[in-house]
């Protein structure tokens, strides 16, 4: 997810932080510190209520990591990689490399999040009332913490994809018919409706009792969760349509070469201008030294093009990533996400026989697509 903040890692699990994190983050603390504490405690003073409220938000955002940290402990149980978890505005979201293999897998996988989300949410509660006669702020802390964790997994486990609940059902219809896609498929149309219904309760809300902001909120709540169900099930389509796919059904044989010795101003005049191409293989006669994209080109001051030969501005072949012609469009796919690639040379036995690029890709797609192939 670009925009992002990398804060470290968990369990060897890069944790990244979005800047609209950032909004969410002075939402929850202003509302908890300026409103609802200082409405249950009016004999606190302003600054213990910003105190609690900070402490009690970032313990919030805590339980959300813990939340997807969960989520991508089983994941990786069940051989599913894990490459990020991201805080942003609605937040959190383990990214995955790919979808389970099996159905239990994915059950599993789903129910974990919101299982710890109530194990969380007992924990708050029984500190609560530990402290209940001891200190009246950690007390109102944990009582705040174990509701919205609670809340947290009830609304996690409503039954509409992307969803925990509806990663439940699409497990459950996916154990049931044997096709993940049609099982993807019910899952999204629920996971849309149950969006919609968000939308239209935002709408009434806000008329009928002129909570604009409350309304508004639940409204743009359903928008992100149609939004979200109607990527996945297309990322869903898309893996269904590469089952089976080999690079070399899907690569460009047609990989212009240029020696090592050329100008970054000659490839621009001789070869980008004229052709259009974004990516050149760097060769002496039929051995390869490396690749040359658009963005190798950027990362030359405009000045240096003329003196600057393409060797030097080259990512070298032993730094680059490539694929077998018969590796699956599937695995290679989630490769190139994962690694965030754009293109990948198809080599073997040294010499290269065509290039994997995203738009070769859905060029590919379409045109089955267009066949009912």
């Amino acid at each position: 997810m670009s925009g992002t903040i990398r804060l470290g890692k968990l369990l060897g699990i890069p944790l990244h932080l979005h800047y609209s994190w950032f909004f969410i983050f002075a939402l929850v603390t202003l509302s908890l510190s300026a409103f609802y504490f200082p409405q249950l405690y009016p004999e606190w003073s302003r600054q213990l209520a910003w105190v609690v409220g900070l402490a009690t938000s970032l313990f919030f955002f805590a339980s959300v990591v813990a939340h997807e940290l969960t989520h991508s402990v089983v994941s990786m149980r069940f051989g599913v990689p894990v490459k990020s978890i991201t805080l942003f505005i609605f937040g959190g979201v383990a990214r995955i490399t790919r979808e389970p293999l099996k159905a239990r897998g994915e059950l599993l996988m789903a129910l974990a999040g919101p299982a710890s989300s109530l194990v969380l949410a007992g924990i708050f509660w029984g500190i609560a009332l530990l402290t209940a006669p001891v200190s009246q702020p950690v007390n109102a802390l944990a009582a705040w913490l174990a509701r919205i964790n609670a809340l947290l997994a009830v609304f996690n486990l409503i039954p509409g994809f992307p969803l925990d609940g509806g990663r439940v059902l699409r497990s459950i219809l996916w154990g049931a018919t044997g096709n993940l896609r049609r099982a993807t498929r019910w899952a999204t149309l629920l996971g849309q409706g149950i969006a919609y219904l968000f939308i239209l309760g935002g709408i009434i809300l806000a008329y009928t009792t002129g909570d604009w902001v409350s309304g508004l909120w639940l409204a743009f709540i359903g928008w992100f969760l149609q939004n979200a169900a109607s990527s996945s099930y297309r990322q869903a389509v898309l893996r269904d349509a590469l089952t089976g796919i080999t690079a070399a059904e899907v690569m460009t044989q047609d990989c212009p070469l240029v020696p090592p010795g050329l100008s970054v101003q000659g490839l621009v005049e001789g070869n980008v201008l004229h052709t259009g191409r974004r990516c050149f293989m760097v060769a002496s006669g039929e051995r390869l030294e490396g690749i040359m994209t658009l963005h190798h080109i950027k990362a030359v001051a405009r000045p240096l093009w003329a003196t600057t030969p393409v060797s030097q501005a080259m990512t070298p072949i032993e730094q680059v990533q490539t694929a077998s012609p018969r590796e699956d469009m599937v695995s290679l796919l989630e490769r190139m996400d994962s690694q965030d690639i754009n293109q990948l040379p198809v080599v073997e036995g040294g010499k290269l026989l065509g290039i994997v690029a995203r738009d070769s890709i859905l060029k590919f797609i379409r045109i089955h697509s267009e066949l009912r192939i």
